[in-house]
């Protein structure tokens, strides 16, 4: 069986789907990761706004760590996510703002994962769109 480096956790947005592919391309990783793409990413599964889609996430984790054996997870956010903005309401936003979100979702990804898989490593990112 192959041996695949890594999961990617990423958003949907349609403007953010080539740089994903891109920096992957550039990181070698082409045909080497599982990939699970959800609205905000890191914040689609962490936030509470979003809290029917978390399991979802920690299963489909567990389940490409058993089929293809990955050992990292890449979590690659971006700015001027839609997320971001709904998780902060109707508040005032700004880029400080939005990036707390992502940092946050970041630390509640990092605990549960050392908790859960503490084999698996993981790298965050945030790309500018």
């Amino acid at each position: 069986m192959k041996k695949y480096k890594a999961m990617v956790l990423s958003c949907i947005d349609p403007r953010f789907q080539p740089k994903v592919f891109n920096y992957l391309k550039k990181k070698n990783l082409t045909g080497k990761y599982s990939s699970f793409t959800i609205a905000g990413g890191s914040i689609g599964v962490t936030a509470k706004k979003f809290k029917k889609w978390h399991s979802t996430f920690w299963e489909n984790l567990a389940t490409s760590i058993k089929l293809h054996k990955i050992s990292n997870l890449i979590v690659i956010n971006h700015n001027d996510c839609g997320a971001a903005k709904i998780v902060n309401g109707n508040n005032k936003f700004s880029t400080s703002i939005e990036n707390k979100i992502h940092n946050q979702s970041f630390k509640i990804i990092k605990k549960k994962l050392k908790k859960k898989h503490p084999s698996i490593k993981v790298s965050f990112k945030i790309m500018k769109i």
